[in-house]
């Protein structure tokens, strides 16, 4: 699809700035305009736009990546990450609006699309998962890549700290879902956990907000509820 439908208990909205595939959406919480703003992103133009969901207008049309935006995530009321086709992660401030720091993949060799991303509650500490099976961790405010790790044999679509960010979810096209365990030197190696095995390729996974229990979802048309228990 290349054109984004807002279903609210009024009349639907619909936007159609997209001109190629949309691959992800996210929320955030904007003092700009008063309410939600959508950040959205794909193929095409390979744009970021975000319109006030409000208003019905939109507000920004973020130009940088070079290739398909894959995942976005948003955290601390104005921030944007965006993981591309083009093998970086960048980061954008709506109060400007423009990207204001590029990381590439290139940890080892020539790097790799950038999948999925995340940021922990904080906002210090970025997670990727990558279509070569690594995860990376970069630390926001010190500029800096932690660590590049494997913890799948094939593309890792999603990324999500727990909610007090003392693990990281993992989910793959290897069918496995995987806990690592964060509490510890981020530079060491990573205590590991598969907690979860789908009969097909996984595409998403999502903490509880609250509890250490999670959902997963899978091309094998299932979406099962997980408890992990360290």
């Amino acid at each position: 699809f290349s054109f984004v439908r807002l279903c609210y208990p009024g009349p639907d909205l619909e936007f159609s700035m997209h001109d190629g595939t949309i691959r992800d959406l996210a929320f955030m919480e904007g003092p700009e305009s008063g309410g939600a703003i959508l950040i959205s992103a794909g193929a095409g133009d390979c744009n970021i736009y975000t319109t006030d969901c409000q208003r019905g207008q939109g507000l920004h049309a973020l130009s940088g990546h070079t290739g398909h935006i894959l995942s976005l995530y948003t955290w601390g009321g104005w921030m944007i990450a965006s993981g591309s086709q083009d093998k970086t992660v960048r980061f954008w401030d709506l109060r400007v609006p423009s990207c204001v720091r590029v990381v590439g993949t290139a940890f080892h060799g020539s790097g790799s699309p950038v999948a999925s991303v995340a940021v922990d509650p904080s906002g210090r500490l970025l997670a990727t998962g990558q279509e070569d099976s690594a995860c990376m961790l970069y630390d926001i405010r010190g500029g800096r890549i932690v660590q590049v790790y494997r913890p799948h044999t094939s593309d890792v679509r999603s990324v999500r700290f727990s909610p007090g960010a003392h693990y990281l979810l993992t989910g793959s096209y290897d069918t496995k879902v995987i806990v690592t365990n964060l509490q510890g030197d981020l530079t060491k190696q990573l205590p590991q956990t598969v907690v979860g095995e789908h009969g097909d390729k996984v595409i998403q996974c999502r903490w509880h907000t609250q509890d250490l229990s999670f959902l997963s979802s899978s091309a094998d048309r299932t979406v099962t509820l997980w408890t992990h228990n360290p």
